[in-house]
């Protein structure tokens, strides 16, 4: 089948939307899915900046949401015509798949970030018959369909907004699964969040919807004022000492802190905001060392790395989409949507910071 598709074929070249060709249907646990929107995620952008790891040319796209068209063996849970969310890649055997951790699989940055799936990679070409890398983050959804394993997608209900969807499976994933999965965050706990993006604001809204009080702290006064909406106290990051805002407005420090920058400086001042034994998780990849102040582990302050919220997608998606329902994760409120052929303004907007998360849509609609 020939469709169109947003393709990168060089790091430093724009995105060009031309046609594709897949030349097989999906095989025993891969379904086909006809993509009704896909975020823009900056994971997607920072392969510009991958030193040649990430392979070119590609599709990218890894927050894509749509119906499936066929499924491939009897063994994929799914059908045509359901409506699914795609997330992540893993393989689903190595021992920490097993034990429900598949953000942590052992194969996770070969399969999603440098092209480590090739199970019939060479039925993805471009019109000329050239082979395009293998499925980015098992899905290169900037596209009209996507060939993903079954394993990646969550079934939704179809009264669901099906094209707004698909930074469920990544961005909004990883703040709210922060707050719920690796903090535990609850009625009465306290949780600041360094960095009011789309992971951010994520955070913040499931912080709320948890009942913890919630700080946000960023440079921009229009992203302060949604995390305020949202119900975060809003704290900005270039007043005189937003650690000491911090510990004010949380009654003496926070329990929990998220930080979505991998600024040392902001890491530093969220680890000076935490009450003793209080936690910092940390979600973007730092590229630098991290020279840490004295004294800011002290009294048994800690900091780690989480990756996709700790999230199981089966399991955390259901319960981000009941509390949009209900009010209460209003993620929607995020999001601007472009044409798949616009994906070089909506890289533009994202970079600039005009637009929180960045929502494509092929022409191909649901």
């Amino acid at each position: 089948m020939k469709f169109d598709a947003a393709v990168l074929r060089s790091y430093e070249s724009p995105f060009a939307v031309e046609q594709v060709v897949l030349d097989a249907g999906p095989a025993d646990g891969e379904i086909l899915v006809r993509i009704a929107g896909c975020g823009m995620c900056r994971t997607d952008l920072a392969v510009r900046h991958s030193a040649g790891r990430s392979p070119l040319p590609a599709v990218l796209g890894h927050e894509g949401a749509g119906v499936v068209v066929e499924t491939g063996g009897p063994d994929t849970g799914l059908r045509a015509g359901d409506r699914v969310v795609l997330s992540f890649d893993s393989c689903g055997h190595c021992r920490n798949c097993l034990g429900a951790a598949p953000a942590y699989c052992e194969s996770f940055a070969a399969l999603n970030l440098f092209g480590g799936r090739t199970d019939n990679a060479a039925r993805f070409t471009d019109a000329a018959g050239r082979v395009l890398a293998p499925r980015w983050f098992g899905q290169s959804s900037f596209a009209e369909y996507a060939m993903v394993s079954a394993r990646n997608a969550v079934r939704v209900d179809a009264s669901l907004p099906i094209e707004l969807l698909g930074p469920l499976g990544c961005g909004f994933l990883t703040g709210a699964g922060a707050v719920m999965n690796s903090f535990g965050a609850g009625p009465g706990d306290t949780v600041a969040v360094f960095g009011a993006g789309a992971v951010g604001l994520a955070a913040v809204m499931a912080a709320s919807a948890a009942g913890a009080l919630t700080v946000a702290v960023d440079r921009h006064s229009e992203r302060l004022l949604l995390a305020e909406q949202f119900g975060a106290h809003p704290v900005r990051a270039d007043c005189s000492d937003p650690a000491d805002r911090v510990r004010r407005l949380t009654d003496g420090g926070a329990q929990y802190a998220l930080d979505t920058t991998a600024s040392p400086r902001l890491i530093n001042l969220a680890l000076r905001a935490l009450r003793p034994t209080g936690r910092l998780g940390l979600v973007a990849r730092l590229h630098t060392a991290l020279p840490l102040d004295v004294g800011t582990l002290d009294q048994g302050r800690g900091v780690f790395h989480i990756c996709e919220g700790d999230a199981v997608p089966g399991l955390l998606i259901p319960r981000l989409t009941a509390l949009w329902r209900a009010g209460r994760f209003p993620f929607d409120r995020l999001i601007r949507t472009y044409p798949l052929a616009d994906i070089n303004e909506a890289e533009r907007d994202c970079e600039a910071g005009r637009v929180v998360k960045p929502v494509l849509i092929p022409e191909t609609r649901c």
